[in-house]
C-alpha cells in the first residue's frame, strides 16, 4: 500500500485557537478523499500546511515521502491545488493565466503549446481561452482554475469546495474530469466539499471537528455506524407498524420502519412476508452521518 500523504499529530495554533489538534491521517495513492467538516473545522489549515504554505507547530507531513516543510519544491511538484477563490488574474486571458504558471515549473515553447491544447479539450475551454478571465462565467473560470492546478502534471490534486456555487452541467465535467484523471493516470483527489453526494463516491471519508477527527472509514462503513436504514413498505397500516415492533412513521401509501441494517430488514421479510408485498430500502445518507457525528448540518445538495 503506497500513501502520497501522510500526517502525524499534527498541530496548529492561533494565539488561544487551537486549530488542528493532533490529527493524524493517510491518503492512498489513486484514492478519492474526501475531508469534511463545517467552516472553521480546520480544513484549510490542514491544506495549507500540507502545501507547505503555512508552518506547523508540531507534528509531521509526509507529501510522496518527503518532508512538507522542508523539501517544499518537490511538494510544489507533487501536489495542483484549487483554492475555494480563484487564483487566476482575472484581467488576463485563460490562455495567459496558464502560460505564467506553467513558467513557474519551466513548461514554456512547445512544451506548454501542448500541455495547453492538451487541457483545454480535457476541460473544454478552447471558445474561451482567449478571453480576459473578468468576462468568464464562475463555471468557465473554475475549469481554469482546475487547468492551473494541472498544468504541471502534478501526482495528488487538492480540490477545496472545487463545485460550490457551480451549475449542474459544469459539476459534471469537472468530475467526469476528475474520475478520467484517476482511472488513466492515478492521480490522487483530496477533497473538501459541501456536496454530501461528492463525498459518498470517495474511497475514504475523514470528518472533522474541532481541529480533530470525529470519525472516518469509507461511506459505508460510516453510514452503517452512524445512519441507520430505512424501509418504506407500501400498502402497509399502522398496525402491521406494530406488529413489526421498530419505529416507524406513517406515510401517505404506507410506512417508513426505521431500521439498523439491511441485515434486519430481511429478518423482517422472512418473518413477516404478508405485510412486505411492496418495499423500498434506503441506506442512511452522508448528511445522516455528519450531522450524528458533529451534531452539525452540512449545507449542500442531496446526499447518497
Amino acid at each position: 500500500m503506497e500513501y502520497v500523504i501522510e500526517i502525524t499529530d499534527l498541530n496548529k495554533s492561533y494565539g488561544e485557537v487551537r486549530a488542528v489538534r493532533d490529527l493524524s491521517l493517510r491518503v492512498e495513492k489513486g484514492e478519492l478523499f474526501a475531508f469534511l467538516g463545517v467552516n472553521g473545522a480546520g480544513k484549510s489549515t490542514t491544506i495549507s500546511m500540507i502545501c507547505g504554505l503555512l508552518k506547523k507547530d508540531g507534528g509531521k507531513i509526509l507529501v510522496c515521502g518527503h518532508d512538507a516543510e522542508k523539501d517544499r519544491d518537490f511538494v510544489s511538484r507533487m501536489i495542483g491545488v484549487v483554492f475555494q477563490n480563484s487564483a487566476l488574474d482575472s484581467q488576463l486571458s485563460a490562455r495567459d493565466n496558464l502560460k505564467s504558471r506553467a513558467a513557474l515549473y519551466g513548461i514554456t515553447g512547445k512544451e506548454f503549446r501542448a500541455r495547453f491544447d492538451e487541457l483545454s479539450r480535457t476541460l473544454d475551454f478552447s471558445d474561451f481561452a482567449d478571453r480576459s478571465l473578468n468576462k468568464l462565467s464562475g463555471g468557465q473560470k473554475r475549469r481554469i482554475d482546475i487547468a492551473r492546478a494541472l498544468i504541471h502534471s502534478p501526482e495528488i490534486l487538492i480540490l477545496d469546495e472545487p463545485t460550490t456555487g457551480l451549475d449542474p452541467q459544469t459539476r459534471k465535467l469537472l468530475w467526469s474530469v476528475m474520475e478520467k484523471l484517476r482511472r488513466e493516470k492515478k492521480m490522487t483527489v483530496f477533497l473538501t466539499t459541501h456536496y454530501m453526494e461528492e463525498a459518498a463516491d470517495a474511497d475514504h471519508v475523514v470528518i472533522i471537528d474541532g481541529g480533530s477527527i470525529a470519525a472516518e472509514g469509507t461511506p459505508l462503513e460510516l453510514k452503517n455506524r452512524y445512519a441507520g436504514d430505512f424501509v418504506t413498505v407500501y400498502g402497509a397500516d399502522e398496525k402491521d407498524g406494530e406488529k413489526l415492533g421498530l419505529p416507524y412513521k406513517r406515510l401517505r401509501d404506507g410506512i417508513r420502519v426505521s431500521v439498523p441494517d439491511t441485515e434486519k430488514v430481511t429478518e423482517l421479510i422472512v418473518k413477516n412476508p404478508e405485510i412486505f408485498k411492496d418495499y423500498e430500502v434506503i441506506k442512511g445518507k452522508m448528511d445522516d452521518v455528519f450531522l450524528a457525528v458533529t451534531g452539525k448540518d452540512l449545507p449542500g445538495g442531496a446526499a447518497k
